[in-house]
């Protein structure tokens, strides 16, 4: 066999490892967000995605990806929480591979420096593996019953943002969640964010 050929050969064999291993991500995704994400209300989480090979390689994950190209003119919902804190939700969108992305911003218009360590809910572990995250947020679809929780990775890290720092008086911070998207049925959810009030939200896409 000439040098050509074998090249040849070997390129196409690289071709076809690089498809399968695509093919086996995009199959692994799929099922990760379906049914295994979702619980009765009150119920304990369920195991989250696989990491991508990015989270394999131990990149940093991208916690303001999710919320781009989101009009913060828009508000869908505007609560309170503790000591002068607001939180406002800019869009709730169902993507088409199975998640509910929603993405709005947490606002201190209180007098005093507020913490970024209270959004990520009671669970010893999510908050070890997610601090300074909105890892506690949860979706209620009143209508089926079912709670579901923000997704995560096998290492327990959320599809949310994380790495929150204290927000000072008069400033805010852009933030989003990642949830398993409730039957195509479902058009309004009870968002509940730890130390805010619990909002109705209308789902587009």
């Amino acid at each position: 066999m000439s040098i050509r050929r074998s090249t040849r050969s070997r390129r196409a064999v690289a071709a076809v490892s690089l498809a399968a291993a695509m093919a086996l991500a995009v199959g692994g995704c799929g099922t990760d967000s379906g049914g295994d994400k979702t619980n009765d209300a009150g119920s304990s989480p369920s195991s989250a995605p696989s990491k991508s090979p990015e989270e394999d390689k131990g990149a940093k994950q991208e916690d303001t990806a999710a919320g781009e190209n989101v009009d913060p003119n828009v508000k869908l919902a505007q609560v309170n929480g503790r000591d002068g804190l607001v939180l406002v939700v800019n869009a709730v969108k169902r993507d088409s591979g199975g998640f509910v992305t929603v993405s709005g911003l947490i606002k201190n218009d209180g007098d005093g420096i507020r913490s970024g360590g209270q959004w990520a809910g009671n669970e010893t572990a999510i908050v070890a593996t997610n601090p300074n995250s909105v890892a506690g947020a949860t979706l209620v679809d009143k209508t089926g019953k079912k709670r579901y929780y923000i997704l995560r990775d096998t290492d327990g890290r959320c599809l949310c943002t994380t790495g929150l720092t204290a927000i000072q008086p008069g400033k805010s911070v852009s933030v989003f969640m990642q949830f398993p998207a409730p039957p195509a049925t479902t058009s309004e959810v009870d968002f509940t964010l730890p130390t805010f009030a619990t909002a109705s939200l209308k789902i587009s896409g």
